[in-house]
């Protein structure tokens, strides 16, 4: 079998002209931010998926015990792991409240 010599690609320094002129041009006419717009829920689904978390790592810490045979932890380990569910109802508060707010913006936009 004969080796085939490899295409290599031109070195981009070499080339006389910027490799800015050799692009196409943009799609936009001015800068695009990668900023999205803050709706009013935005927060509460943050805290809520906040609480969500830690209540989901004292529900783990809560039956690790019970599977491993040992002494269960005090009834307050088990009142943490109920952030949980807060944590789940807050992040709905927050998704309903942003979708309150679209639907707000999109009659006043008609």
């Amino acid at each position: 079998m004969v080796p085939q010599p490899v295409a290599r690609s031109p070195d981009l320094a070499a080339l006389p002209t910027p490799v800015s002129a050799l692009l196409p041009p943009a799609a936009y006419p001015g800068p695009v931010s990668n900023e999205t717009p803050r709706d009013p829920g935005d927060v509460l689904v943050r805290v809520g998926a906040a609480v969500f978390l830690v209540g989901a790592v004292a529900t783990a810490v809560t039956v690790v015990p019970l599977l491993l045979d040992l002494d269960p932890l005090p009834t307050a380990a088990y009142l943490v792991s109920m952030l949980m569910g807060v944590g789940f109802l807050i992040s709905g508060a927050g998704l309903l409240r942003s979708i309150r707010a679209q639907r707000r913006q999109a009659r006043a936009a008609q």
